[in-house]
């Protein structure tokens, strides 16, 4: 691989998406990360999956952001320890992307609700009409990416301020921190 090094023009990124992650591909040669996926830190714990699903059933601004507040020790930690571990390299942090049904529980539909109304202390009811609201036909084209920025912004500032919390933090203690962030499912124009 030397001979190809001397002349190849592009990286070899990894994706990662924990901090574990991030040191195995450093150690394994990753010139950075290319893509961080942070949907997939909030199923490192039932705690950071009970604080989504809280977040997922919201009604209110209030009571998404008191979910969020939950959220932002998390994802911070997590940020701080992947750009410990990318010192001197790229980070391309991906804000959250995925259909919000995927983080509900599954199985069958009255032990889904059984689940949410012990979590949350909605009711029954309530937890019903909300599922109901959350379900797509085509997840792939519906209710995520830039559009759940769009409609719940209190995300979008929880996750930017948890990024940029640890990129404080990690440059006050030395490390070179290089992020960028992609707002998933936004395009422009290419210009010749």
């Amino acid at each position: 691989m030397s001979w190809a090094d001397k002349i190849r023009r592009i990286k070899v990124m990894a994706n990662a998406d924990t901090p574990e992650d991030a040191l195995t591909a450093r150690k394994n040669g990753a010139q950075g990360i290319g893509l961080c996926r942070t949907e997939h830190m909030f199923f490192a714990s039932d705690e950071r999956l009970k604080a989504v699903r809280r977040m997922i059933m919201a009604v209110t601004t209030e009571q998404r952001k008191a979910a969020l507040d939950l959220l932002l020790p998390y994802q911070r930690s997590d940020f701080e320890g992947i750009f410990r571990a990318m010192d001197g390299l790229q980070v391309t942090i991906r804000l959250l992307d995925p259909p919000l049904h995927e983080f509900l529980p599954e199985g069958d539909l009255e032990q889904i609700v059984s689940e949410l109304t012990t979590e949350t202390g909605m009711m029954e009811d309530e937890v019903l009409s909300r599922i109901e609201k959350l379900s797509e036909v085509n997840p792939m084209l519906g209710f995520r990416g830039c559009r759940l920025g769009i409609s719940y912004p209190e995300l979008t500032e929880m996750q930017a301020r948890a990024i940029f919390q640890a990129a404080v933090s990690m440059s006050n203690q030395g490390v070179t921190v290089l992020p960028e962030i992609m707002v998933p499912l936004v395009g422009t124009p290419r210009r010749n």
